[in-house]
């Protein structure tokens, strides 16, 4: 009787296992303390079979930010739906966006963490996904002015301003969200509406915030006597 042959595991599979290990031994180890060996012996494969997969630890860590910078750009753009009015919008997406990074806070230490601090290429694949994030808030902040029905043209400069300072706040308060025992996704995307929206809302129906008159400089100040 013929021996019965095992069905081999998809090359797409397996690569997404190694990925999976990657991602979860970067994430909670770090770069430099992850090795091949205890990535290989999570994923359940041989080192050979990785180097041969990915090629090297470097192109292993690029790959996991690839992909793990690609689901979390897909899961913000797929929550905030184009069909909602501006606020909703921006709710929708928040809460995208802080429900992957809760589900995946691996993943997360990858981009936010690992990646940045551990070499120029590394960096510079983080940073194309962070600018397409801010070029989608900017659209968001845009339709905002939009549906105030005040088109308040506001200067271009200014608008991008808005965006990575909101984009930066919902980075930093994911890192807090996934350090505090109970905070859910909700209530990370709700807390930093309440922080921008309102100011949003001034600005769009005209009430803004400006410098008192007779406000100086500090920079240009020297050391109080």
């Amino acid at each position: 009787m013929p021996a019965v042959k095992t069905k081999r595991m998809p090359r797409a599979v397996r690569e997404q296992q190694m990925l999976d290990a990657a991602v979860q031994t970067f994430g909670q180890r770090g770069y430099m303390a992850a090795s091949m060996d205890e990535i290989a012996e999570l994923a359940g494969v041989s080192k050979p079979l990785v180097y041969l997969y990915l090629n090297s630890k470097d192109d292993l860590f690029s790959a996991c930010i690839r992909r793990e910078a690609k689901a979390l750009t897909e899961a913000v753009r797929a929550g905030a739906r184009p069909e909602l009015p501006a606020d909703r919008q921006l709710w929708a997406g928040l809460t995208a966006f802080f429900t992957h990074t809760a589900r995946h806070p691996d993943g997360w230490a990858v981009l936010h963490l690992q990646a940045r601090t551990h070499g120029e290429v590394f960096a510079g694949e983080v940073a194309a996904m962070r600018a397409e994030i801010v070029a989608f808030v900017t659209q968001l902040i845009l339709a905002t002015a939009r549906d105030a029905h005040r088109d308040p043209d506001l200067p271009a400069a200014e608008v991008s301003g808005l965006a990575e300072a909101l984009v930066g706040a919902a980075e930093s308060l994911a890192d807090w969200a996934n350090s505090t025992p109970g905070v859910t996704a909700r209530q990370a995307a709700a807390t930093l509406m309440n922080f921008a929206w309102a100011g949003l809302g001034d600005l769009m129906a005209g009430r803004r915030w400006t410098p008192p008159e007779d406000d100086e400089d500090p920079a240009g100040q020297g050391a109080p006597t």
